[in-house]
Formats: structure tokens, C-alpha cells, sequence
């Protein structure tokens, strides 16, 4: 089933650590939250890894260079060397790269991770809009970055200096909870230029360019936890996803997901690499006039799909979920007849009483 018309997750009938040959992981959210692992994430990546899958970092924060995240990944139990870490500071640095003559000089308002990686690819990070910068590069710079440096951002961009910006997330999460991300930092110094950066996070193809150049990547799968970035950013790459229930995404969101945010996977959390997914089938049609509201809905089109001991499909405005067994196999049933009735938009079928007999 192409990407751009998923209308429910796919099943597999082998292990996707097998099926794949590497994983582009997400980290927050999907390896560890507030800097600890989460659960079954260590042993899964082990174990997947063993078994002759690669295992690839890719993140948004551009703050840590990939040894000090690598470092980290190792001290939790996942042996990891920077290779294995792509971070947007690397996937910004190239960008602008493309665009400016070795040796140019870049204002960084962002941390040490930026500097690293413009180091890398030749150009020189200064300081101060007076350092004659050929260009700007913002990236999450930690609670502590000075307000001062968005002037500093704010005067270069106002003399005529491309702007760049490694990602737009607006938040993060941290160990007491979401704070500000560098999406946010953007818009401040959107607001007061009138400019607009190139970006090059997820869910853009740079970030995604830069994941295969490094990997060499042939069969990916990126995992993730979020719909607006990890699954987004696969959608546009054209390469196939797993959503992990352990980050910020929850089963009413999922629901509501839009084509370019519905993932080819579904499970509870990194577990789910070291088996096959189960498939959704389509049970029968529900009769003209029963169905739901959405695009498809309002004619009768929408199906009853099943999975595991569960069919669901929409009624009345609202989505209706019969059988027992696993939550899972419940909320892939469900995902299909809401994609199936939404089309091409956002399901907005009321699902408060099927996800509540999932304990959703």
C-alpha cells in the first residue's frame, strides 16, 4: 500500500528487524524520556541489533554533538558509536554548505553542536552579526541561551544574511515536563525580521537525505513518536515507519491522523521491531446510511475492519469498536475504519467510547 494512500496499518509476516535493514530511530520519546531509557527499549535494540540490523539515532536537537548522545546511548545499555548518531546540526550544516564557498563564516546562535558540524563541513562559526557572517544558523541552543544572541540573530538577518534553522519543533520534553524547543526560539526571530529560514529537521527531505548519505541505508524504517516529525518525515522520504506508543502521540491523536502522518506500523513500544504486525482486513460493508460522517462515510463506503478478536467501523458520527483481545489489535482496527472514513482528511468520528473499551 503506497504511503500516500494508507488508509490502515500494514501487517507483516516477518519480524521487521528482518524485513529492514536499518532503523532510523527517533530518541525522545522512543529510546529514552527525561534522559532515562525507557521501557523494553534497551533490550529490543539489542537484541535487533544482533540479529544484523543497523541501528541508526537520528534527532532533531542539534544541541549534542553525536559522541556526547553516542556516550550517552552506551552509558544506557545501547552501545553506540557516533556514526550511528545524524543529528539537524549535521543535515543543516550541509545545506548550507551547498549554498556558500568553504571557509564562509556562519553566526551560530545555537550550541556546541552546531559549531562541530559547520567545522565539519568546512565553514567557519563566529559569534556576532559584526563578524561579517554569509549566513545564520539557528538550532536548540538549551534553557539557557542568552536572549541577546537573538539580536544578534535578528541584526544579520536585517542586513540581508540567509537564515537557517536546523529544525522548527516548537517543544521538547524534558524530566519536569514539555518546555520551549527550538521551533519556538524560531518564531521569535520570525516575528521580529519578517523573514523565513530554510530548515532542515524532520520532517523535511534534508534531514532525511542526510539519514540515507550516512547510513547507506537500502531498506529503511524510521521509528518514531511523534506524527508531525517521525512519521511526517518518512511520508516525505518515501520509506515505511513504526509509531511507538511511549512518546507523545496517544491513541485519540493517531486516530485523527491525515495521510502524511499515518504510519505503516503500530505498537506499543521498540518490542514491536523483533516481531511481525498483525493485518487489518477488510470484514464487510457496513450498509448505506449506518456508516459515519467523514468524506467516505456520508456515502456507505466505509468498511468493518478486523483485527485480532476486534472489528471496527463507523456509525452515527461516532466509531464503533466490537470484540475482545489485545488493545492493539483493537486500535489498528480502529485506525482503519477512521483512515478509511476520513479519505484524504482528518478523521473527526467521535472514538471516546471505543478507545475507553481499550482502556485507551
Amino acid at each position: 500500500m503506497s504511503q500516500r494512500s494508507r488508509t490502515r496499518p500494514s501487517g507483516s509476516t516477518t519480524a521487521l528487524n528482518e524485513a529492514y535493514d536499518t532503523a532510523l530511530l527517533d530518541l525522545d520519546g522512543v529510546v529514552y524520556a527525561g534522559g532515562e531509557a525507557i521501557a523494553y527499549a534497551v533490550e529490543s535494540l539489542n537484541t535487533a541489533r544482533d540479529a544484523g540490523m543497523r541501528l541508526a539515532y537520528v534527532t532533531n536537537n542539534a544541541l549534542r554533538p553525536p559522541d556526547t548522545v553516542a556516550a550517552h546511548l552506551t552509558e544506557l545499555g545501547v552501545p553506540a558509536d557516533p556514526a550511528d548518531v545524524i543529528t539537524s546540526a549535521q543535515a543543516v550544516s550541509r545545506l548550507i554548505a551547498e549554498q556558500l564557498p568553504q571557509g564562509s563564516r556562519v553566526l551560530v546562535i545555537g550550541g556546541d553542536g552546531l559549531r562541530i558540524a559547520l567545522r565539519e563541513r568546512g565553514l567557519e562559526p563566529v559569534e556576532s552579526a559584526d563578524d561579517d557572517p554569509a549566513a545564520v544558523v539557528q538550532g536548540y541552543g538549551g534553557p539557557d541561551l542568552a536572549w541577546g544572541r537573538f539580536a544578534e540573530a535578528c541584526y544579520a538577518i536585517n542586513r540581508g544574511v540567509p537564515w537557517f534553522a536546523s529544525n522548527t519543533d516548537l517543544t521538547i520534553p524534558s524530566a519536569r515536563g514539555i518546555m520551549p524547543g527550538n521551533g519556538a526560539a524560531v518564531e521569535v526571530v520570525r516575528i521580529a525580521t519578517g523573514a523565513e529560514p530554510q530548515v532542515a529537521g524532520k520532517p523535511l527531505p534534508p534531514m532525511h537525505r542526510e539519514t540515507i548519505l550516512r547510513t547507506g541505508a537500502k531498506r529503511a524504517l524510521v521509528v518514531g513518536d511523534r506524527l508531525d516529525t517521525d512519521i511526517e518525515g518518512a511520508f516525505n522520504g518515501g520509506v515505511d515507519s513504526l509509531l511507538v506508543l511511549t512518546g507523545v502521540t496517544d491513541a485519540a491523536e493517531l486516530l485523527t491522523a491525515g495521510p502524511p502522518h499515518r504510519p505503516t506500523y503500530v505498537d506499543a513500544d521498540l518490542r514491536g521491531l523483533l516481531t511481525g504486525q498483525p493485518e487489518v482486513t477488510e470484514v464487510s460493508e457496513v450498509i448505506s446510511g449506518t456508516s459515519g460522517t467523514g468524506a467516505k462515510g456520508a456515502t456507505g463506503a466505509t468498511g468493518t475492519f478486523g483485527c485480532g478478536g476486534w472489528t471496527a467501523y463507523a456509525r452515527g458520527g461516532a466509531l464503533v469498536l466490537d470484540g475482545d483481545g489485545a488493545a492493539l489489535d483493537g486500535l489498528r482496527a480502529l485506525c482503519a475504519a477512521a483512515w478509511t472514513d476520513a479519505g484524504d482528511g482528518s478523521c473527526t468520528l467521535d472514538a471516546g467510547k471505543a478507545l475507553a473499551k481499550l482502556g485507551l
